[in-house]
C-alpha cells in the first residue's frame, strides 16, 4: 500500500509538472529597478518560481535624468557607499532560494542591492543574481556578489538587455527550469 501512494504521488508529480517547477524551499526575488526593466524580468522569474516579490528601494530616491542617475551612481560605486533602504525586508529564515537582480551600473549591482546583501543574513542560504544591462552582461557582479555574501551559494546568473525585458518572458522561464532541474 505503502509503495503504490508513493508511485501514485510521483506520477503526480510528473504529469502535472510540479517537481520539476517549485524549488524545494521558499523562494524571494529581490529587486531594486531604477528604469522598470528590473521589476520585469524579478516578476517573470516570481512567476516561473512562485517566490514572493521584495522592491529593494532607496530612503532617498536616484534622480530621473538620465545623465545625473549615471554619475550618482559612479561616485557611490567608487566610495563604497550603501545607502540607506526605505525599506529593510526583516526575517529572510523562510526562504532558502534567494534571486536578486538589479540594473548593471558600472559593470556590477547598483549600490541599494549591495546594502540589501550585507544588512541581512544570507548564511546558508542560495542568492541567485539577475541582472539588466544594455550591453555590459553580468560585468563583475556575480564575484562582487560572492565577496558581499561569502557564507552563501551564489550560483551563474542571469543577464537580460534591458530593451528585450518584455520579450523575455521564455528566455526567463528557461533559466529558471534549468536553474531548478539542476539544484542551482
Amino acid at each position: 500500500m505503502k509503495k503504490r501512494l508513493i508511485l501514485a504521488t510521483m506520477a503526480a508529480f510528473a504529469v502535472s509538472g510540479a517537481g520539476a517547477q517549485q524549488p524545494s524551499g521558499k523562494v524571494l526575488v529581490a529587486y531594486f529597478s531604477h528604469s522598470g526593466n528590473t521589476r520585469e524580468v524579478a516578476r517573470q522569474i516570481s512567476e516561473a518560481t512562485g517566490g514572493d516579490l521584495f522592491e529593494i528601494v532607496p530612503a532617498t530616491p536616484y534622480p530621473t535624468e538620465y545623465r545625473a542617475v549615471v554619475d550618482q551612481g559612479k561616485k557611490e560605486i567608487e566610495a563604497g557607499v550603501r545607502p540607506a533602504l526605505k525599506n529593510p525586508v526583516g526575517d529572510l529564515s523562510q526562504y532558502d532560494v534567494i534571486f536578486v537582480g538589479s540594473p548593471c551600473w558600472w559593470a556590477t549591482i547598483a549600490p541599494p542591492v549591495a546594502t540589501f546583501l550585507t544588512s541581512c543574513d544570507l548564511a546558508g542560504k542560495t542568492v541567485v543574481p539577475f541582472m539588466t544591462h544594455e550591453g555590459s552582461g553580468m560585468g563583475h557582479s556575480e564575484a562582487d556578489i560572492r565577496r558581499l555574501c561569502p557564507r552563501s551559494t551564489v550560483p551563474d546568473g542571469l543577464a537580460v538587455r534591458g530593451s528585450a525585458v518584455h520579450n523575455s518572458k521564455n528566455e526567463v522561464g528557461r533559466w529558471v527550469r534549468a536553474r531548478l532541474k539542476n539544484g542551482f
